[in-house]
């Protein structure tokens, strides 16, 4: 059973072994959080030329000097064997792998996720059913469409704004609580109001 989590990868490295389409989905979800990847692929696939700007390419075969110094790392070659050792390397010297084609050997999975600014919403099945997953995700984009962005940070906003203004516990939470019934101009008021 996998424990959920979410990780501030600022400092992390992060290497993604192969370069068909796997890696390439693995790659875009990367980037989706703003963090750099290393792909490393004899090929790859035409639609790594889309972001390849936005990643590292190292044409060569697997080796564990790729991985040696990364924190997170992929294993999505179209070798089932190569898989394993990469796996099996990642194990044994504490790092997160995600083998793709062995949930077994693989420490963390990948959720499908919709994400809206800081609104992060994720969906697993414990790789018992992506599919599942991404119709749930298709659901969600659709009820939290990107209007959400802003909301979460006026939301933010208004949340320091009484923080910093009631000492009150009771009153605080009470407030905080009032905020979610507010409409997205509702809460640009509250903030020009508290900036008078």
């Amino acid at each position: 059973m996998y424990y959920p989590i979410n990780l501030k990868k600022n400092d992390m490295k992060i290497v993604v072994i192969g370069g068909g389409k796997v890696a390439y989905r693995k790659c875009i979800n990367f980037l989706a959080f703003n963090k750099k990847v290393i792909v490393v692929s004899e090929e790859f696939i035409k639609e790594f030329e889309n972001i390849k700007g936005e990643i590292e390419i190292i044409k060569d075969s697997y080796n564990e000097k790729y991985i040696k110094d990364a924190f997170v790392v992929v294993a999505a070659t179209n070798n089932k064997d190569v898989n394993h050792k990469i796996g099996t390397y990642c194990r044994e010297y504490a790092k997160l792998v995600n083998v793709v084609d062995d949930i077994d050997l693989s420490n963390f999975t990948v959720p499908s996720f919709v994400k809206r600014g800081d609104l992060l919403l994720s969906v697993s099945t414990g790789g018992k059913s992506p599919s599942l997953s991404a119709k749930i995700r298709k659901e969600l984009e659709e009820v939290y469409d990107e209007s959400y962005e802003e909301y979460v940070n006026l939301l933010g906003e208004n949340r320091q704004i009484i923080i910093n203004n009631i000492e009150n516990v009771e009153e605080r939470r009470k407030q905080l609580k009032e905020l979610l019934d507010l409409s997205i101009d509702e809460l640009k008021q509250k903030i020009k109001i508290s900036n008078l």
